[in-house]
């Protein structure tokens, strides 16, 4: 059965497309143009209440939020394609704990300083040159222990891929985009610039741009 993923062409749901194509999982890309408010119909909204993305359907089952899916097809077919959730409890263990890190420490500081660098001067709104330089130093200090990690790891979970890398890609992409130029965070640790270069050349992450790619909006 192919798996319905509802996204948009300017803000696809990235981490659940490279989680499905990780997985070899058939999916079917369905468009919610959230300029045109698509997100608040009653018809999305009996899908995903809070009106936003990404949603899944598979067959009768709806989900929503990009982490929980992940972590929903990761085990639903955890015996098919990459195995994104190590193979011990230990393993596991490590594997949710990045992940709150991501979600919780990581992704913050990036979102913010992405909205502050990028989306709003295209929106016609003033940067905050202040959330700009705490982000950068809020972030900063997580990758010098991202580094501190690495050393000790090919990835943050242990020697293998898993979700906890994966998530990440998302937002690390945007610090190479022109209008953000912070990838010196990246590049100035040897092994965070050494792992970013292995799991953004991921085919799965290949697929992603090429398919969803980030616009200039």
């Amino acid at each position: 059965m192919t798996v319905k993923v509802y996204g948009t062409a300017y803000a696809a749901p990235k981490r659940v497309v490279a989680c499905l194509v990780e997985k070899g999982i058939e999916f079917e890309a369905v468009p919610i143009d959230l300029f045109k408010g698509e997100h608040k119909t009653p018809y999305f909204l009996k899908k995903q209440p809070f009106g936003l993305l990404p949603v899944v359907e598979d067959g009768d089952f709806t989900l929503f939020e990009s982490r929980a899916i992940m972590r929903y097809y990761a085990e639903k077919y955890k015996n098919q394609g990459t195995d994104l959730l190590g193979k011990t409890l230990e393993e596991r263990g490590l594997v949710e704990q990045w992940l709150d890190v991501e979600a919780t420490s990581y992704h913050p500081p990036i979102n913010d300083l992405v909205i502050q660098s990028l989306f709003a001067p295209k929106m016609g709104i003033p940067q905050d040159p202040k959330v700009i330089q705490e982000s950068e130093a809020k972030l900063a200090k997580i990758f010098d222990i991202y580094e501190e990690r690495l050393a000790k790891s090919k990835y943050l979970a242990g020697d293998f891929f898993s979700l906890a890398d994966l998530s990440h890609l998302p937002a690390t992409h945007y610090l190479f985009f022109k209008g953000v130029g912070k990838e010196h965070l990246i590049r100035d640790r040897k092994h965070v610039s050494a792992w970013w270069d292995d799991i953004s050349s991921r085919p799965s992450w290949k697929f992603v741009v090429e398919h969803h790619p980030y616009t200039s909006f």
